[in-house]
């Protein structure tokens, strides 16, 4: 469980930089230059990935359950999912109205697929990885909305019905190949609901 618990940090802390700590940020970026700044950011967030991967493998192998999720949780957990993966979709698709709308749409799907992990995994693990993962989506998601609103940033843009529709099919796609080939191949866990 440490390792997990030292990989959450990790990960969470590179990620909460930007927002917790723009002046950091900046410094950091004058200090590395851009290009710098966004490679010990991204090897960093590898470290932590690798650190949670490896730590969540190990608690799954002496696993300490905190409740038992009953079966039907796992419908709502799907439907959840879809939301998540247009959200993460509505990050990268510019002009999509979603993004327009909502701002920041790719902490939203995090947030989306932390619920929906907790509603099917009881486990002490399970609570500390996608609970962690909720608080932060939840406490970033304040803090760049505070940062917009003080900017004067409007999340109001020009949108493109054409780019919505692209989004919302981009979503859809990215949860069939996830559903079923990714999270088997690396999660070890079938995400296909059996009736």
């Amino acid at each position: 469980m440490l390792m997990l618990t030292l990989g959450i940090l990790v990960f969470i802390g590179i990620h909460l930089v930007p927002a917790a700590a723009p002046e950091l940020r900046d410094q950091l970026g004058k200090r590395l230059g851009n290009t710098g700044w966004r490679a010990v950011h991204g090897l960093v967030a590898i470290l932590g990935l690798y650190l949670i991967a490896s730590g969540y493998a190990a608690a799954r192998m002496e696993p300490v359950f905190i409740w038992y999720p009953p079966s039907f949780l796992s419908h709502l957990t799907a439907l959840l999912m879809l939301v998540a993966f247009i959200f993460v979709a509505a990050a990268w698709v510019p002009k999509n109205a979603i993004k327009a709308k909502v701002g920041h749409p790719m902490l939203i799907g995090v947030k989306t697929w932390a619920i929906a992990h907790l509603l099917v995994n009881g486990t002490l693990a399970d609570f500390l990885l996608f609970g962690s993962f909720l608080a932060w989506a939840v406490a970033s998601y304040i803090m760049h909305r505070r940062a917009d609103r003080a900017a004067g940033v409007s999340g109001a843009g020009e949108t493109k019905i054409a780019s919505t529709l692209i989004t919302l099919v981009l979503g859809i796609v990215l949860t069939a190949v996830f559903a079923m080939w990714l999270h088997p191949v690396l999660i070890g866990v079938s995400a296909i609901i059996r009736a």
